[in-house]
């Protein structure tokens, strides 16, 4: 375990992502250096939350001046998508130690999700070089952040610009999803709500209400369509066996129904000795 060569294997899988973290990590930290943060306290914040859509949307929440409530409860609603990776990964955790399981999936993020997750599939991966990608990959975005901080105030970038990258960052998010009729529905709910809201006046607490808008319906939608394909297949199947049932009673197509043992088909002649048939028939030769 954190032998040399799992932390070079570590390394070369978080590659990738520390470079990706980098080009993100350093507006974000410009970002938080606008709305008054620290070096120090982006730094904190970059070890105890660690999420970058979650940090980009304080900034902009901050910008737009939401309430601490509305921000807090609309970055925990986006977070929630941790809680099913790092869940994902419990039957791969069964026989690791459990402080090891805990910080591996307090690490998680979707970019180091995907990459452990092909690891695992391919094989010859552990959890220890699993946490350790997690580990490299938080180290990236936190000092890209805290330098990013260090020069913001050296660097004149206009709050509209930089509040935009939080947007960018979702946007990437959303092409990446499938686009399935529950998706559609979600985006679609969660847009309009947003405008509602915001046209009502309720600029602080729009996002959240158009996003669980949109979780909700898109739920609804999947529920429904889920309990009709379920109901569908479930009737084709019970008039199948019905079928197959009737056809094994009524016997092959074309062949006469079966006797009972001892029984002569109807309209055959009975040859038994002393029947009335054969003696009949005897009468006539003789």
């Amino acid at each position: 375990m954190f032998s040399r060569e799992h932390i070079l294997s570590a390394f070369s899988a978080a590659a990738p992502i520390m470079l990706g973290y980098v080009a993100i990590g350093l507006p974000c930290g410009i970002l938080s250096n606008t709305i008054g943060l620290n070096p120090l306290q982006v730094f904190l914040l970059c070890a105890l939350l660690y999420s970058g859509a979650g940090q980009f949307m304080i900034c902009n929440m901050f910008l737009a001046g939401s309430s601490i409530a509305s921000i807090t409860a609309s970055v925990s609603l986006v977070n929630t998508r941790q809680m099913l990776y790092a869940a994902s990964f419990a039957p791969t955790c069964e026989r690791t130690p459990r402080w090891l399981a805990a910080l591996f999936a307090a690490t998680v993020t979707d970019e180091s999700y995907g990459v452990n997750t092909q690891r695992f599939a391919e094989g010859n991966w552990s959890v220890d070089r699993a946490l350790m990608v997690n580990l490299f990959s938080q180290s990236s975005w936190t000092i890209s952040n805290v330098i990013g901080c260090a020069v913001g105030a050296a660097v004149a970038i206009p709050v509209n610009i930089a509040a935009f990258a939080m947007t960018a960052i979702f946007i990437c998010l959303l092409v990446t999803q499938k686009f399935t009729s529950a998706n559609i529905i979600a985006m679609a709910v969660a847009a309009l709500g947003v405008y509602v809201c915001k046209a009502a006046g309720l600029t602080g607490p729009a996002i959240l209400i158009g996003a669980v808008a949109g979780v909700v319906c898109a739920m609804a939608f999947a529920l429904t369509v889920g309990k009709r394909d379920t109901v569908a297949p479930s009737t084709a199947a019970t008039g199948d066996a019905a079928a197959t049932a009737g056809d094994a009673a009524a016997g092959p197509k074309g062949a006469p129904p079966e006797t009972p043992p001892g029984c002569a088909p109807a309209g055959a002649a009975d040859s038994r000795p002393g029947s009335g048939v054969a003696e009949e028939r005897g009468g006539e030769g003789r």
